[in-house]
């Protein structure tokens, strides 16, 4: 007889190997009942281990855990997307930087010549930028969320709503195929949503860990992106729904 703990072990590694799972199709495979796998799922939800949807369950967001652990996973993964989406910015454009680690990372990695105007709700952006004097840099006021090292707040969402910009580095808290952008809060989920809506390119910037991953609130459908950078490490299985739908993706 299998244990409770050994088949929800199995139910994660389903779930790795194909991306999303059911509870039918989890009941045929374990030979267990569906209101028994329904159980399962939300004890794994409520872990942390994996986020339930109708009908079944996605992965978890890895952008859950804190700023501070986010700043220490895949860091040559994120210096390879950084190098590749800076190459992206040109000269004379008004680019607006999403907080974020791999956002963090991209403004580290442009040059020092670049000229323009850079607009960002991320004050460890405006640090890592105050030496490219070629640059007019406009930090958006608001509050200060600690867990997002962004601002957020009423002030915040006044500024972004009168702003219309060439493009806009987009953080990644989740990004799925079918579910579209996802983030953490529902306030973080309004600012992306205006952050997208306002700019004329959406360069997503995500490591692979996010794709095909779920947070709890929605963005915006996928198609409102018009470029993903991600690792090369990544199958053609998993970069074909974003293809598909006419999205241009970078493997650094």
């Amino acid at each position: 007889m299998v244990l409770p703990e050994e088949r929800r072990q199995q139910i994660l590694l389903i779930l790795h190997q194909e991306g999303k799972v059911t509870a039918t199709n989890l009941s045929d495979r374990l030979g267990v009942s569906e209101d028994t796998i329904r159980r399962d799922l939300k004890e794994l939800d409520q872990a942390g281990q994996l986020t339930r949807v109708h009908g079944g369950a996605l992965p978890r967001s890895p952008a859950l855990a804190s700023y501070q652990v986010r700043q220490t996973q895949k860091p040559s993964a994120k210096e390879a997307i950084a190098r590749a989406a800076a190459g992206l910015i040109q000269s004379g454009q008004t680019i607006l930087i999403d907080g974020g680690t791999t956002t963090l990372e991209v403004a580290r990695h442009l040059p020092l010549h670049l000229q323009g105007t850079v607009i960002t709700t991320s004050p460890p952006v405006v640090l890592a930028l105050s030496h490219h004097t070629q640059l007019e840099m406009i930090m958006v006021g608001g509050r200060l969320d600690a867990p997002s090292m962004t601002v957020m707040g009423s002030t915040t969402y006044e500024t972004l709503s009168r702003l219309r910009v060439d493009l806009c580095l987009l953080g990644v808290c989740s990004l799925h195929e079918e579910i579209g952008v996802t983030a953490v809060s529902e306030e973080e989920a309004a600012l992306k949503r205006l952050m997208i809506h306002n700019a004329a390119d959406v360069i997503a910037v995500t490591t692979v860990d996010k794709l095909g991953t779920v947070a709890p609130f929605v963005v915006t459908p996928i198609d409102q992106i018009t470029h993903i950078v991600t690792e090369s490490e990544i199958s053609e299985q998993m970069l074909a729904p974003y293809l598909a739908r006419g999205i241009e993706v970078i493997q650094a």
